[in-house]
């Protein structure tokens, strides 16, 4: 073999190591292309499920402000309805002493 023949076996050696190459790189790009595409899809999904939690929560939140409300409400009227019983039994007992 010349010197020339071997030079060029060399050379198409190279070049098909560097094809085999880039065909591994090529679908190690396309895999990795898919796994950021995935992991794309899956950030949108848990943004998507932290937005309804937090909508979930600032809802519970405004129903415990409403119940915590309407407990407070029914305490004052018990307080009222109480005062009023009493006032009224002064008034009975001042009528009874006239």
């Amino acid at each position: 073999m010349t010197e020339s023949e071997k030079a060029i076996a060399t050379f198409q050696t190279r070049v098909r190591d560097l094809i085999r190459r880039f065909q591994e790189l090529k679908k190690e790009n396309g895999q990795l292309y898919a796994m950021v595409e995935e992991n794309e899809k899956q950030i949108e999904q848990l943004q998507a499920k932290l937005a309804q939690q937090e909508r979930d929560y600032q809802s519970l939140k405004m129903a415990k402000m409403v119940e915590i409300t309407d407990g407070d409400l029914e305490g004052a009227k018990e307080r009222l309805a109480r005062l009023i019983r009493e006032v009224n039994k002064c008034i009975a007992l001042l009528s009874d002493e006239k």
